[in-house]
């Protein structure tokens, strides 16, 4: 009788398993929807809103840019010296410097400044919204006419694109010059060539894919960590919402990654 049941009960809990995913990936849609909106909306940054927005972004973005940007340099001088070591072991030298900023530039760099604000910012800000709504208040909030998205959602999104967008601009600056010393040394003789080479790298299209890249990866650590942290989901599910979070977050980061290479060299 119980190796009778036993299917249906696997059958059970299979299908609220895939309920579970399915809510979750359509609150993450909705959300991001929703943040779009009203990243979009004047009424935003309306007096009040503006205050809070920019203080949120300056808190999430000031603190971790010299660290980011001193770990930028300093990965970006051992991967250069590798690579240009290696290369001359090879007779490869001419390839090196292009390699560098293909491999350090165009992938390694945004990935690194999205993981480096989701672990910094976002996923915190995620356990703060949460303990938020534990406390009441973002009940409070809706009861005095507010919009919990708009009032304690939005800066916290915002404030991770920033930060992610602002490493990532400034880490892909830091590399480059990096990348130049590791090569030339503090002269400029090298300056023509590496500026011609620069340019062949970063055409039109791979600037247009490398943009949207870190743009996505940008939405992608800003939003999911913090859309499962908007809803009740009961304290028997609140570690495994938080899992699959993370779990969800590193899935749409590896697909944008595939994306970009397959449009990077395909």
């Amino acid at each position: 009788m119980l190796h009778r049941l036993a299917p249906p009960a696997l059958h059970a809990r299979l299908w609220m398993a895939l309920q579970r995913r399915v809510l979750a990936w359509g609150r993450m849609v909705y959300l991001g929807a929703v943040v779009l909106v009203l990243a979009l909306s004047p009424s935003t940054y309306a007096h009040p809103a503006r205050r809070s927005l920019m203080q949120r972004i300056y808190l999430e973005t000031a603190p971790i840019l010299p660290g980011f940007t001193v770990l930028a340099a300093l990965l970006s001088l051992v991967l250069t010296r590798i690579v240009v070591v290696t290369a001359l072991s090879y007779g490869l030298t001419a390839y090196a410097l292009e390699m560098v900023i293909r491999v350090l530039v165009l992938e390694l760099i945004p990935l690194t400044a999205a993981l480096f604000v989701a672990l910094r910012c976002t996923i915190p800000s995620g356990a703060a919204l949460a303990q938020l709504r534990h406390a009441g208040h973002l009940d409070a909030l809706r009861r005095a006419g507010a919009d919990p998205v708009r009032a304690e959602l939005l800066p916290r999104v915002a404030a991770g694109v920033f930060a992610c967008i602002t490493l990532a601009a400034l880490s892909c600056v830091v590399a480059l010059v990096m990348a130049y010393l590791g090569v030339y040394g503090f002269n400029l003789a090298g300056l023509p060539s590496y500026t011609r080479m620069f340019g062949q790298v970063f055409s039109p299209a791979v600037t247009l894919v490398f943009g949207i890249k870190t743009l996505l990866s940008s939405l992608a650590v800003a939003v999911i960590p913090l859309a499962s942290a908007l809803y009740d989901e009961g304290q028997a599910l609140s570690q495994q919402s938080e899992l699959g979070g993370l779990a969800r977050m590193f899935a749409v980061l590896l697909l944008i990654e595939v994306a970009s290479l397959v449009g990077n060299y395909y």
